[in-house]
């Protein structure tokens, strides 16, 4: 009686708080209480509260009650704990728990995706690149088109001059395009004057033959190669044309001899439809 009294007030106390003894104690307890004799039994089986219980370090046992989780939650293990727990958690290399992970690059299959996205975006800027030069050509053609000029302007945009009308040695100086046009009847002097003249002394060489179609007849744009200007005729050093802009001389076949003048005056188109009659244009 005095024995179950015990075992009912260890009992009572392990599930309070904690039972402080061995397990051996333990279970000579319950045999004596029980009348067990694990001779006869063969039995060495452990409570399953014990086997599932916790051992302290002197020795005894801990049970898992509500009390002893709270009070291993909130316990703070020594230094030394600690240090052995992580010691006992590592392994040495090469061994069955190595941390080492495996290599398994050659397993992979190879990324082609990011090619492949590559290629495509490449295909899809040459895609849109040839039908913005396909679009842009078709337009600016539309615009070249309806800014181009008819027959009826083209013919229009041509000059006709009688030659008759112009007595040698004189100039007569007509619109064509918007510009001023210079026809000069050079008399047989003049046309030898400038077939006199050595290409050295130009400042842009060129034969009088190759300004004129017919040697007395000389067709040239009235208009400065300088600056713009429209040049006087019959006037000048060299009995030509001279710009009062900025003193460009001109000699009787139209070319520069003296002043910031860069070039000859310009010939433009012209043909002789018959004896008497200059079309330009």
């Amino acid at each position: 009686m005095v024995l179950g009294t015990k075992l009912v007030a260890a009992s009572a106390n392990r599930t309070v708080v904690n039972a402080p003894y061995a397990p051996a104690t333990v279970r000579r307890l319950f045999e004596t209480a029980n009348h067990f004799n694990p001779r006869n039994h063969k039995v060495t089986a452990i409570p399953a509260w014990i086997a599932g219980s916790k051992k302290r370090l002197d020795g005894s046992v801990q049970s898992k009650t509500f009390v002893n989780v709270l009070s291993d939650f909130f316990t703070v293990a020594p230094l030394g704990a600690i240090n052995q727990q992580r010691h006992s958690s590592s392994s040495a290399i090469g061994g069955s728990h190595s941390t080492i992970v495996p290599d398994f690059s050659k397993y992979r299959r190879p990324n082609t995706g990011e090619d492949a996205h590559r290629a495509f975006t490449y295909a899809l800027i040459g895609a849109t690149g040839v039908l913005t030069a396909a679009g842009t050509k078709s337009t600016v053609a539309d615009v070249l088109s309806s800014l181009a000029a008819s027959a009826d302007t083209l013919a229009m945009a041509k000059v006709e001059v009688n030659l008759n009308k112009i007595p040698e040695g004189r100039n007569v100086t007509i619109k064509w395009r918007g510009k001023p046009v210079f026809i000069r009847h050079r008399t047989p002097d003049e046309i030898a004057a400038a077939d006199a003249v050595s290409l050295t002394e130009l400042k842009d060489p060129q034969p009088d033959s190759e300004r004129v179609k017919k040697p007395e007849w000389l067709v040239m744009i009235g208009v400065c190669t300088h600056l713009g200007c429209v040049p006087v005729g019959e006037s000048g050093d060299y009995g030509g044309w001279y710009c009062p802009c900025h003193g460009s001389h001109y000699d009787v076949s139209g070319r520069v001899r003296k002043g910031p003048a860069p070039l000859n005056l310009e010939i433009p188109e012209y043909s002789f439809e018959e004896e008497d009659k200059l079309i330009i244009g």
